[in-house]
């Protein structure tokens, strides 16, 4: 009866929780269903945008799927609901010049154009065709032009997406384009292999510019403001004899004839200064100009040394060209210069990284206000480049010796698991893809970065806290990522092989390495029943096997005797049943571009502690098995999640009640099933997640142990990989995903 009560009253708190947010949902800040945890940043940034309406108002995408919006100015982020809208990182979106509640952004999933009327929170597609292929490179909007630039060619709609036209006489992606308000229905373009102009509001273009260098062009970027219109482009740059050729042109009389502008002011040189530069000679890329002051230019140019002069820069003109000054100083060790604002990689390490950006973009109503995105880091300046601040989440808040951050929304992180100390509930730890590990001391309202205390700092998979011991955790540590999805089964990225298990014992404020054959570790596993100073360990090296410890891990020793085959020792996670029987999971392993090793992947079991493992999916062979699990009270029954591979479709979550003699199809949701999670709380209780590839969402739960499932709809990211609780609050689920860090949300759909 008690029970019952407590699932009502659950029931009904679930129920008023949506009908607030449904409500709030129409408020400039609402409260989401779903919030974000964990350390802002990270990850691919690319394609940023600003309203010319209101600055504060700006869109981001990045290499994980999701686009992200602001309201404040880049201090808070939400992810746009992946139903409306999926990444593009190659295009930023567009907002309308004249209405300042419309936004067009392309979406990643199909290649569509998409357009929202409510400030970005709802998305529907633009028209009913879109007749290009290859990808959006660039929108424009002028009037009732409307331009689309793809990577091959430029499509032009007159009647409001009514109906497409190829543009004549341009192709090979676009930089950028200029309305010429000067001249009536005359727009200036600029692609990699030239400057373009259209005399006939855009239905066709024809080559001009014909004083520029016959070199590639790098950049573009027009102004007109009724008066004077001024164009610029930057070529490719080359020394002739110990001189730098090339750089930025400008041009005054409609992109006829250009001018050099390049002077002292510029990085002008042909050799590197310091070994860590950007580059051998100086080069200019990201030229921005607006409507609003066309004489006012940006350039920017990844430097030749690493501190000034002539470092990763942004430069501005005032004068169209005619002088420059450097407005990016990004490393605090440019004393007195220093003009970006702190954050955790600057306060940890005492420097910044000067990493060229992959887009840069500038407001269109407000000169002052520039966008930089790069691999980790979004920089943005509204004055000038006077000041830049970062997207790493405001101040940080001092936690003993510690600088801890809150999350700000802008979470571009793959996270694999998220764990509650035993024995203080106040401390989480989230392991991390780039950064790490990170734990906060606050029950996850703020978060630490532990990139300086962790013995290898890509990734980390998973940790072990000793069951008696407290503080004391053992780690799993790589350098590769993204095992077991797709970025390592079909190599995108190389196996690096370094990684390997460390021990802390205060809480993970210092790890100390343990002695075993380096490589990536993938799980790391403790038996509570071993001696409390002789702990039993075990632990997956991808590639290597499964090693055992028995003296908390001083010494190892490999135990893999019947594991995956002679091909294919790729172990992944290992689970421990409380029975005493031992699992692990050997993922997929391609022989060539489209040929799986079927031999060595599939799930393992050992009753004799490791000494001899035996394949227990023999009768369900599959080829790319991602993640499983084990029925808490039953070693019997295990579910294991699988994706498609080439030729035929077995993705789907599989189970088996009988340890392995048969196996069942339980659900097929998508091309790439990660895994499922019995809910502790609730008999036939099963959530199952989906990586990459989600027809609906990524996250279902089933009430009835399998045999109908609920998708979660209001879940923001369709990306999900493991589900965990907190025992003190069961009304909610913890989220890992892959691509935006960790999401808390309702229990229940």
């Amino acid at each position: 009866m008690i029970r019952k009560l407590l699932l009502h009253l659950r029931q009904g708190l679930l129920l008023c929780s949506l009908a607030v947010s449904s409500f709030a949902a129409d408020a400039d800040q609402h409260d989401p269903v779903w919030k974000p945890l964990g350390l802002s940043g990270g990850g691919g940034m690319f394609a940023p945008s600003v309203s010319p309406h209101d600055g504060n108002l700006m869109m981001l995408a990045c290499d994980m799927s999701s686009d992200y919006i602001s309201r404040d100015g880049g201090q808070n982020w939400e992810s746009v609901h992946h139903s409306f809208l999926q990444s593009s990182i190659t295009c930023p979106a567009l907002f309308d010049p004249v209405k300042p509640n419309v936004i067009y952004a392309p979406d990643g999933r199909d290649n569509s154009l998409k357009i929202s009327t409510d400030y970005g929170r709802t998305w529907q597609p633009a028209g009913a065709h879109t007749p290009w292929e290859a990808q959006m490179q660039r929108l424009y909007m002028d009037g009732g032009n409307f331009f689309v630039s793809t990577d091959s060619d430029l499509w032009l709609s007159a009647d409001h997406f009514k109906s497409w036209a190829k543009c004549k006489g341009i192709a090979d992606g676009l930089m950028g384009i200029c309305a010429d308000r000067t001249r009536k229905g005359v727009y200036v373009a600029g692609t990699k292999r030239g400057i373009f102009l259209s005399e006939d509001n855009g239905k066709s273009f024809s080559r001009i510019a014909q004083s520029l260098p016959e070199r590639k062009i790098t950049g573009f970027a027009g102004g007109s403001d009724g008066r004077h219109t001024m164009l610029y482009a930057a070529v490719e740059c080359g020394s002739e004899q110990g001189k730098l050729s090339g750089g930025i042109y400008a041009s005054a009389d409609g992109g006829r004839t250009w001018q050099s502008v390049m002077n002292p002011d510029l990085n002008v040189q042909t050799k590197r200064s310091s070994e860590w530069a950007n580059g051998k000679i100086a080069k200019y890329r990201f030229l921005m100009t607006t409507d609003r002051a066309p004489d006012r230019v940006y350039a920017y140019c990844p430097g030749t040394s690493y501190y000034p002069p002539n470092h990763n820069t942004v430069y501005r003109s005032d004068d169209a060209g005619k002088t420059w000054k450097a407005v990016f100083f990004s490393d605090p060790r440019f004393t007195g210069i220093y003009n970006v604002e702190d954050d955790r990689e600057t306060l940890a390490q005492g420097r910044r990284d000067q990493e060229e950006p992959f887009d840069m973009e500038i407001n269109p109503g407000d000169p002052d206000t520039l966008l930089m995105a790069t691999d980790m880091f979004l920089f943005y300046t509204q004055d000038g480049g006077k000041s830049w601040k970062s997207s790493q989440g405001g101040k940080p808040v001092k936690q003993g010796k510690s600088n801890a951050w809150a999350c700000n929304g802008l979470t571009v992180t793959t996270t694999w698991n998220y764990y509650i100390d035993p024995f203080d509930p106040q401390r989480h730890f989230i392991c991390y893809t780039d950064l790490g590990l990170s734990h906060s001391v606050d029950g996850g309202k703020t978060w630490i970065w532990d990139a300086s205390a962790i013995p290898w700092k890509n990734t980390t998979y998973e940790l072990a806290f000793d069951p008696a011991v407290k503080g004391r955790v053992w780690g799993a540590f790589s350098e590769t990522h993204d095992i077991p999805n797709d970025n390592i089964i079909s190599e995108h990225h190389p196996v690096t092989p370094e990684g390997g298990v460390a021990v802390s014992d205060d809480h993970g404020e210092t790890w100390k390495k343990l002695n075993l054959p380096e490589g990536p570790c993938v799980s790391v596993v403790l038996d509570p029943s071993s001696p409390e100073n002789g702990r039993t360990l075990y632990a997956s090296i991808f590639e290597k096997g499964v090693y055992k410890s028995t003296d908390g891990g001083k010494t190892w020793t490999r135990k893999s005797d019947g594991l995956g085959s002679d091909h294919n020792m790729r172990c992944c996670r290992l689970i421990l049943h409380k029975g005493g029987a031992l699992f692990c999971l050997v993922t997929a392993k391609k022989t060539n571009r489209n040929v799986y090793d079927t031999e060595g992947a599939g799930i393992y079991r050992s009753t004799d502690g490791a000494a001899t493992w035996t394949k227990i999916n023999a009768s369900l062979p599959l080829a790319w098995p991602k993640d499983f699990t084990v029925k808490p009270d039953d070693s019997q029954t295990v579910l294991v999640g699988a994706g498609r591979v080439h030729g035929h479709d077995e993705s789907g979550l599989y189970r088996t009640k009988d340890g392995g003699k048969t196996w069942n199809l339980l659900v097929r949701k998508g091309s790439e099933h990660f895994g499922a999670t019995y809910d502790p709380s609730h008999p036939g209780w099963i959530y199952m997640t989906l990586c990459e590839g989600a027809d609906d969402a990524g996250l279902y739960l089933s009430r009835d142990d399998g045999q109908t499932w609920t998708p979660f709809k209001s879940l923001p990211f369709c990306n999900i990989m493991r589900v965990q609780f907190d025992p003190a609050d069961p009304g909610s689920i913890i989220l890992t995903t892959f691509g935006s860090s960790v999401l808390r949300g309702p229990a229940d759909p």
